[in-house]
C-alpha cells in the first residue's frame, strides 16, 4: 500500500507512513534514505515528530527539502536523552555518511600546534599536529598554517634556537650554515652558555603564547641595560630582535581593546548562494580568518549557521570565551554546554543586537560579502575558461571535471601511473589516485598507459564516475591508446584530448632555441588544436598535466626511497618489524647478525633458536 504525501507529490511507502506515525516527540536525530539505502541527509530535532512530520504534511515549503522528500525512501531515527547529545551524534553521523544534501565544512584535518622539546639536552622549537604526553610544551593549536609558520620564521631569525633534527644534532662534526647566518648557537658542536639559550627559548614561548608588549618590554629593559654596560654590540642585536617583533605584531588588527578571545560568525547569501565568514579574535587582535561558501542551498540562515557551528569546532580547533553569531539558534544553551565540555571553561554564545559586539558580526558580515564576491568572479572565470575548452576543442559541453593520466618510468625501473582530477577548476585531491604498473615488463609507456587506463575506467564505470573530460599526457599515439580502451569497456560519452609538450624547434642560423607552442590531439581529427600562449584554458591544461606528473614522481620517490630502506631481514619468513628492530638494536648491522652465533641471535626477545637458525640460513644464503 503506498499513500501520496502532500510535499511535491511523491508517493510514501507504507512502512515509511507507520514509521511517520510511530515518530516520539523527544530529542534526537533522524536520517533520511534513498532507494539504495544511501543516506541522503542527517538532521537533530528537538522533537522529532514535528520535525520530520513537517516534511511530509506541508509545513515545510523549501524547494530544497521538497526535492530531497522525493529521492527519500525510507527513514531512521535515533532517540537521545536530550539537545546535547542529538547535536553531539548528528556531528558524527554527519562525519561518517557525509551526506549529498547536509552543509559540511572542508576544513576537518587537524590543526597545528607548535612544540619546544624537552627531553633534548638543547631543545627546539617545531611544527607538529601530533600532541602526545612527551614532556614537551605545546602552544595552539593555531586556526592558520601559515601564520604559525609566519612567527616562527620570525623566531628563527629573532632567537638563535637549534632546528635540526635529533639524528642531524648528534652526527654534525662542525657547524653548519645556521652558524653561519646567525640563526643558531651551534650547541651541536660549540660550547654553549646553558643561560642564554634558555633565555631565547622563554623569549620564543613568550611570543607563541601572543605575549608580544611583554616581550617587547623585557627586550627594552636588556637593550638598556646593555647600552649603560657599553655593550653596543649585545644591544644592537636586542634592538634588531625588538623591531622584527613589533614589525610581527603590527600585522594584527586591533579590533576590541578589553582583550577577551573571541570567534565572529558572520553570513551573507543571495538566495541559496551563502558565505560564512569567522573571524578569529585573540586577547582583542585579529588573528586569523575562515571563509566557507555554500552554492544552491536553501536552508535558514539559522540551520545553516547552526550546522557551520557544530562542525567548525572540531580537530583540535581552540574554542574561545566568547562566540558571537549574527542569528539566534533555539538550541544555543545546549550549543554553549556542550563548547563548555570540550573547552574545560566556561563559554558564551552570543546573538549581540547593538554595541561593540554587534559591531563585530557586522564587520564578519561585511568580510563575508567580500570573500562571496571573490568566489563568484573566480566562479565566472572558470565558468568561461570550461566554455572555451569546450568550443576551442569540440567537446560535448563545458567540463564541469577533467582528470589527467600520466605514466613515470625512473631509468629503466618500476613504472608507475597517476591520475589528478579537476572539479571547476580547481584540483580535488580526494579523487587522486596512483597505480602501480603490473603486467607490463621492462619500459612500454603506451602497454602501461593502457592498462592504467582500464583499471581507472572500468572502477569508473561500475561506480558511474567518470569524468566530463580525460585528458592524456602525450600525443596522437597515447590518445589512440585511450581511445581503444573507452571501445573495449563499451564507454561513450567521455571527451578525449591528449596533450603534447612543447619541442625544441632545430634551427642551425638561429642564436637561441625556440620551442614549439603546445599541442592538443583530438579523437579523429589528424591536426592538433593550437591553443593561443596565454590563453585560460591552455592554463587548466598545463595546471592538470603538471600536477599529474608531479604526483607520479612524488609516488615514484617514495617508492625508491622505500626500496632502499628495504632490509635483507625483511625477505626472512617470521621476522616482522619488530624482530628486526631487536635484532639490529642488539648486534648493529645485518651483516653482524650474519656473523653472530646462533646461540646469540636466539637470545634476542622474541626469536628463539628454530628462527634464529633460519634466519643464519637465509643471510648466508
Amino acid at each position: 500500500m503506498k499513500r501520496t504525501s502532500s510535499r511535491g507529490g511523491g508517493e510514501l511507502d507504507a512502512s515509511v507512513e507507520a514509521k511517520l506515525e510511530a515518530l516520539p516527540a523527544r530529542a534526537g536525530v533522524y536520517l533520511l534514505k534513498d532507494a539504495a539505502g544511501v543516506v541522503l541527509y542527517v538532521g537533530k530535532a528537538k522533537s522529532l515528530r514535528a520535525r520530520v512530520q513537517s516534511y511530509f504534511r506541508g509545513g515545510d515549503g523549501r524547494h530544497q527539502v521538497a526535492f530531497l522528500v522525493r529521492k527519500m525512501a525510507d527513514l531512521e531515527c535515533l532517540v537521545t536523552r536530550n539537545e546535547k547529545e542529538a547535536l553531539i551524534l548528528e556531528n558524527n553521523l554527519i562525519k561518517q555518511y557525509k551526506p549529498r544534501y547536509n552543509v559540511r565544512l572542508k576544513d576537518d584535518k587537524s590543526y597545528v600546534s607548535v612544540k619546544i622539546t624537552a627531553r633534548d639536552p638543547w631543545p627546539r622549537v617545531m611544527v607538529t599536529r601530533k600532541i602526545v604526553k612527551d614532556g614537551g610544551r605545546y602552544f595552539g593549536p593555531f586556526h592558520s598554517a601559515s601564520a604559525v609558520r609566519g612567527t616562527l620564521d620570525v623566531i628563527r631569525k629573532v632567537f638563535p634556537l637549534r632546528t635540526c633534527s635529533d639524528a642531524v644534532f648528534r652526527n654534525r662534526a662542525r657547524p653548519c650554515l645556521e652558524y653561519q647566518i646567525k640563526r643558531c648557537l651551534a650547541p651541536c658542536v660549540l660550547p654553549v652558555d646553558r643561560d642564554e639559550y634558555e633565555q631565547h627559548l622563554r623569549s620564543a614561548a613568550l611570543l607563541l603564547e601572543g605575549r608580544d608588549s611583554q616581550l617587547t618590554t623585557l627586550l627594552r629593559e636588556r637593550m638598556a641595560e646593555a647600552s649603560r654596560e657599553l655593550r653596543f654590540e649585545e644591544a644592537a642585536r636586542l634592538r634588531d630582535q625588538l623591531r622584527a617583533i613589533e614589525a610581527t605584531g603590527e600585522r594584527q588588527q586591533v579590533v576590541a581593546h578589553a582583550g577577551v578571545d573571541q570567534d565572529v560568525f558572520g553570513l551573507y547569501r543571495e538566495g541559496g548562494f551563502i558565505e560564512v565568514q569567522v573571524l578569529v579574535i585573540r586577547a582583542g587582535r585579529l588573528t586569523a580568518n575562515r571563509s566557507f561558501g555554500f552554492a544552491d542551498w536553501e536552508f535558514p540562515d539559522d540551520e545553516v549557521i547552526g550546522a557551520v557551528l557544530a562542525q567548525f569546532y572540531q580537530g583540535g580547533r581552540p574554542i574561545p570565551r566568547e562566540v558571537l553569531l549574527p542569528v539566534e539558534l533555539e538550541d544555543r544553551a545546549a550549543r554553549s554546554d556542550l563548547l563548555r565540555e570540550r573547552r574545560g571553561a566556561a563559554v558564551e554564545i552570543l546573538v549581540p543586537r547593538r554595541g561593540a559586539k554587534r559591531r563585530l558580526v557586522d564587520l564578519a558580515k561585511d568580510n563575508a560579502r567580500q570573500a562571496f564576491l571573490e568566489r563568484r568572479d573566480a566562479q565566472e572565470r572558470l565558468e568561461k575558461t570550461a566554455e572555451e575548452l569546450a568550443r576551442r576543442l569540440h567537446l560535448r559541453s563545458a567540463p564541469k571535471r577533467l582528470e589527467c593520466v600520466d605514466i613515470s618510468t625512473f631509468q629503466g625501473g618500476e613504472t608507475v601511473g597517476s591520475v589528478v582530477a579537476f572539479d571547476e577548476g580547481r584540483p580535488d585531491t580526494s579523487r587522486y589516485r596512483r597505480y602501480r604498473i603490473r603486467t607490463v615488463e621492462g619500459t612500454d609507456d603506451f602497454a602501461s598507459l593502457r592498462e592504467m587506463l582500464t583499471r581507472r575506467l572500468s572502477a569508473g564505470q561500475k561506480r558511474d564516475d567518470l569524468p566530463d573530460l580525460l585528458v592524456i599526457d602525450g600525443g596522437r599515439g597515447q590518445l589512440a591508446v585511450a581511445m581503444a580502451v573507452c571501445r573495449e569497456l563499451g564507454i561513450e560519452g567521455l571527451d578525449l584530448v591528449g596533450l603534447a609538450k612543447s619541442r625544441a624547434v632545430r634551427d642551425a642560423r638561429a642564436s637561441e632555441v625556440t620551442r614549439s607552442e603546445e599541442r592538443v590531439f583530438l579523437p579523429g581529427r589528424a591536426n592538433p588544436v593550437v591553443l593561443a600562449r596565454n590563453s585560460s584554458a591552455l592554463f587548466l591544461l598545463q595546471q592538470a598535466r603538471d600536477e599529474a606528473h608531479r604526483f607520479a614522481v612524488t609516488y615514484h620517490k617514495k617508492l625508491r626511497d622505500r626500496a632502499r630502506l628495504r632490509s635483507p631481514l625483511d625477505e626472512i619468513p617470521g621476522v616482522g618489524q619488530t624482530r628486526r628492530k631487536a635484532l639490529l638494536k642488539r648486534f648493529g648491522s645485518v651483516a653482524r647478525v650474519r656473523d653472530a652465533p646462533v646461540d646469540d641471535v636466539a637470545s634476542v626477545p622474541g626469536i628463539g633458536r628454530v628462527l634464529a637458525a633460519t634466519i643464519k640460513e637465509k643471510l648466508s644464503d
